[in-house]
C-alpha cells in the first residue's frame, strides 16, 4: 500500500494511492492516520474523495513527525570516503519538522550558507509505540519507508563538534513522495542521487552499516518511538563535500533522490532573499 500527503484548496489530505488514482482516507495527513492503531485496515477500506495521481501536490509525507532522528556516517562507502572507522554504535542527530518539503517543493539556500550538500537517504515511517524493542517488535512498529534528502549546511555542520545547526535549515529536505508500506517496499533497495541530470550518489540499502531494525531497537532503548517519528538511515558514498574540490548546491541546481519502489523526489534549489 501507498500512502500520500497532499495539499488540496481545503488544507492537507491524506490519501490511499492506487495507481493513477489517489483515494482520501479522511485524515488530514498521514501522521494522524497512523496515530489509528487499527491505521492499515482503515487506509485500505477508504472510499473518500479520489484525484488523479499524476496532479497531486505532495506536501511532506508525514509533515509534522514529533520526533526526525537521522543517523550519520551509516553507508560503509560514506565511512570510507568520510576519512572515519567504522562505527560500533549508530551515530545519532535531530532534525526538526520546519526542514521538512514535499517531493516537489523548492530547497532554500540558506543565505548563511555557501556549502550546502546533498545526501540521498531512506526514511523510515514508525507506524506502532514502540520502547525497548527487540528486533521482532521493532520490525513490527514500521509503517513503511520514503525517501528523504538530508540536505546539509557543511559549513555550519562543522562549526562545532555537535552536527545540528547544519542539518535543520528550514525548508530544506525533502521528504516523500509516499510512504510504501514495509510488506511492499522490499529489501536491499537501490537508492540514487542526480544533480542537473548528472548522477552523484549510487548504491543500495545492502551498504547500511546499522539497518532498519538495528537502528528502531538501538533508538528505542533511549525513548518511546511513536507513531509518525521518522528515521532517516544515512546517506552512501558521492556527498560533494567529499570531492577533489568539494561540490556544493546551487541557486537553480534540480536535486533528484530516488529509490527503486519508493519514488522520487525532484527539488529546484533557490536562494534564501
Amino acid at each position: 500500500m501507498r500512502l500520500a500527503t497532499i495539499r488540496t484548496p481545503g488544507g492537507t489530505r491524506c490519501v490511499r494511492v492506487d495507481g493513477d488514482t489517489a483515494v482520501e482516507t479522511g485524515h488530514p495527513d498521514v501522521g494522524a492516520l497512523l496515530a489509528d492503531p487499527a491505521w492499515r485496515s482503515v487506509a485500505e477500506a477508504a472510499d473518500g474523495p479520489r484525484h488523479p495521481a499524476a496532479d497531486l501536490d505532495h506536501a511532506p509525507v508525514v509533515p509534522r513527525p514529533g520526533k526526525i532522528i537521522c543517523v550519520g556516517v551509516n553507508y560503509r562507502a560514506h565511512v570510507a570516503e568520510m576519512g572515519r572507522d567504522v562505527p560500533e554504535h549508530p551515530t545519532l542527530f535531530a532534525k526538526y519538522a520546519e526542514a521538512l518539503i514535499g517531493a516537489r517543493d523548492d530547497i532554500v539556500l540558506p543565505a548563511a550558507s555557501e556549502a550546502v550538500d546533498w545526501e540521498a537517504e531512506l526514511a523510515v515511517v514508525i507506524g506502532a509505540r514502540v520502547r525497548h524493542a527487540d528486533a521482532a517488535t521493532a520490525e513490527a512498529a514500521i509503517a513503511g519507508f520514503s525517501v528523504l534528502n538530508d540536505v546539509t549546511a557543511r559549513d555550519w555542520q562543522y562549526r562545532t563538534l555537535q552536527w545540528l545547526q547544519g542539518k535543520t535549515f528550514e525548508a530544506t529536505t525533502p521528504f516523500g513522495p509516499e510512504l510504501v508500506t514495509a510488506d511492499e517496499a522490499g529489501t536491499g533497495l537501490a537508492l540514487s542521487c542526480a544533480v542537473d541530470g548528472e548522477p552523484v550518489q549510487s548504491a543500495t540499502t545492502d551498504d547500511l552499516v546499522f539497518g532498519a531494525v538495528e537502528t528502531i531497537a538501538y533508538v528505542s532503548t533511549i525513548l518511546t518511538l511513536q507513531p509518525g517519528d521518522v528515521i532517516a538511515l544515512g546517506t552512501p558514498g558521492g556527498v560533494g563535500h567529499a570531492r577533489q574540490p568539494p561540490r556544493y548546491l546551487t541557486d537553480g541546481s534540480v536535486l533528484t533522490t530516488s529509490i527503486a519502489g519508493l519514488g522520487e523526489c525532484r527539488n529546484t534549489c533557490v536562494a534564501e532573499t
